[in-house]
């Protein structure tokens, strides 16, 4: 095993081993997450309304009649007897706390026709699209807790995705399948303030597993995420914070088959017309297993990703430690982000960064043979040129990454920047990385190391390109 060295490009690089500060938390960390939701301890038993924990009998709208009527009456807790319910969308309402105890377990339908079609936005573009299983839609002070389980059985909708893909594929419009294979999300909570999510495990996501859209004030706290159980299920996110504000997302452990914990911020046209941020969201005390990133910040990046504290996390076996992805066409900006005290016992690429992401899903064609007359509405929100072309190119800086470890890793740094976008003002203070290969900083400026050590069995170095100013 190598010690890292530095090589000499466009750039000299130099680490310093003269101890930094742990960064200051700031003082808008104590100001996320919920603002004290109370609910009153009525009971409203949905086996009063006549739903059945057999697993087989469709409950939706026994359990939706419980959850209205605790609503009109001034809210309460909304409870199960022990067993397996099943049921299509809920829509839960304010002062209600949806409370999935110990024993009990709600099954998501596996007919797509038990998810009316909302307006929503998935994916960084507004659009109609499946309602979650369990919603909070334009609500306050609600709540959804328990020890239970929730099986969204979203296999179903794997598959169909897949075998979507293979007929997509071939024609040009790998592009537009995740938007057309319309899978439920598993929890919903859009437009909404002063919402708790608390102690639910969640399996078997059809799609994203809990999505926290255009809302603020939101507090996510022990919620267990399996989403590898029968298959790896493509898009089956762990939280996805979407334009969203004042998040607290803590005591966590996600394993899926994408990226774990993710802050985005809409995409491309539609994202730039809809222009509203993700900020000041902590997220802390938290495990990553499987999935695409430990923290991931994109791909939709066009309101802009700022102000981010995350700290006291752990992953296994994770694509990524921080991953911070984009589109030259999606915009926006992503800085003051500070990613601390991060252990990762395997993964991929610890630090990864790349503005143009994923090109045959990012960028959006229209195949010979199709007419702009005869597509769907959300084909041409994804194929709506942005004008000018500058306002599409994204920008990262200001990202701080402090007490990091990692073993096992695949490469230390992948960080390539535009050459009309560079990479700015990184600081990578207390890092220690053991792996297989150093990687590459490309097209980026201004990036500091404190106390920075990566040691590589193929004895690389960090290749350093076309940047600027990489030294203390």
């Amino acid at each position: 095993m190598k010690v890292f060295k530095i090589s000499f490009f466009f750039a000299t690089l130099f680490f310093n081993f003269i101890a930094f500060a742990q960064p200051k938390t700031p003082d808008w960390v104590s100001k996320v997450g919920n603002r004290n939701t109370k609910y009153k301890n009525t009971a409203f038993s949905v086996k009063k309304y006549g739903a059945i924990g057999d697993a087989k009998t469709l409950n939706t709208k026994s359990i939706q009649k419980a959850i209205d009527d605790c609503a009109a009456k001034g809210g309460g807790i909304v409870s199960f007897e022990p067993g397996k319910y099943l049921t299509g969308s809920l829509f839960i309402k304010k002062g209600v706390n949806l409370n999935i105890g110990a024993g009990v377990e709600i099954l998501g339908s596996q007919h797509i026709k038990d998810y009316p079609e909302i307006d929503t936005r998935v994916a960084g573009i507004e659009m109609k699209w499946p309602a979650a299983l369990i919603n909070i839609i334009k609500q306050s002070g609600t709540t959804i807790s328990g020890g239970g389980l929730i099986n969204a059985q979203g296999k179903v909708f794997w598959d169909y995705y897949w075998n979507l893909r293979k007929e997509y594929e071939p024609k040009g419009l790998r592009w537009i399948v995740d938007y057309d294979a319309k899978r439920p999300r598993t929890i919903l909570i859009a437009e909404s303030s002063d919402i708790i999510l608390k102690e639910v495990n969640i399996q078997q996501a059809g799609f994203w597993t809990v999505q926290v859209l255009y809302s603020s004030y939101v507090t996510v706290d022990k919620i267990t995420i399996r989403n590898n159980v029968d298959g790896h299920g493509p898009s089956t996110d762990g939280i996805d914070i979407d334009s969203s504000t004042w998040v607290l997302v803590q005591n966590c452990d996600i394993d899926c088959n994408d990226d774990n914990f993710c802050l985005k911020a809409g995409r491309d046209w539609d994202g730039l017309r809809v222009n509203k941020p993700t900020e000041y969201v902590v997220i802390r005390n938290s495990i990553a297993r499987k999935g695409a990133g430990l923290l991931t910040l994109g791909s939709e990046t066009s309101g802009g990703i700022r102000h981010v504290w995350a700290t006291d996390l752990t992953g296994y076996d994770t694509g990524n430690a921080l991953n911070i992805k984009s589109a030259t066409i999606r915009g926006g900006t992503v800085e003051d982000v500070y990613f601390n005290n991060i252990t990762m016992h395997g993964v991929g690429n610890v630090l990864q960064v790349n503005p143009n992401w994923n090109p045959s899903y990012s960028y959006s064609t229209l195949p010979a043979g199709y007419s702009l007359d005869s597509i769907p509405v959300h084909w041409k929100k994804m194929l709506t040129h942005v004008e000018p072309k500058e306002k599409g190119i994204p920008k990262i800086q200001n990202i701080n990454l402090y007490n990091v470890k990692a073993t096992g890793a695949k490469k230390a740094i992948n960080a390539i920047g535009l050459p009309e976008s560079t990479l700015k003002n990184f600081t990578l203070s207390k890092i220690t990385i053991e792996g297989t290969t150093a990687g590459t900083i490309d097209f980026c400026a201004d990036w500091k190391f404190y106390n920075v050590s990566i040691k590589t069995t193929d004895g690389s170095e960090v290749k350093v390109t076309n940047s600027t100013a990489i030294k203390l």
